[in-house]
């Protein structure tokens, strides 16, 4: 597989907590709302391959139940706004208010 994030692949990744990786996926996820709202289509499904890529390399690091099922769901609610029919009813603003309390919890946690 070729991957975009070829050192978090190598490794890196499982290096991260949960609540870093989930910071960094919604990094990738803002990306592509952001060239979503832009009207750039190509862009915006590239940052929501690399998030899905991400949120991949996740679920084969997670521990436990629980972190395996949020992180499996999130990108199966990812896949369905960005490239589905938005069934789970997602929107720009719930995608941005889901992913900010994992900004700020990594953040605190450096602090």
């Amino acid at each position: 597989m070729s991957y975009q994030h070829k050192g978090l692949a190598a490794g890196r990744w499982d290096q991260l907590a949960l609540l870093e990786q989930m910071a960094n996926i919604g990094s990738e996820v803002s990306r592509a709302l952001n060239w979503r709202a832009k009207n750039n289509a190509d862009y915006s499904t590239r940052a929501a391959e690399r998030a899905l890529e991400l949120l991949d390399l996740s679920l084969d690091s997670v521990k436990g139940f629980a972190p395996l099922k949020e992180v499996a769901r999130v990108r199966e609610a990812v896949v369905d706004y960005f490239f589905g029919t938005n069934e789970y009813g997602s929107s720009e603003a719930s995608w941005r208010k889901y992913f900010l309390a994992f900004a700020y919890a990594a953040r605190a946690k450096k602090s």
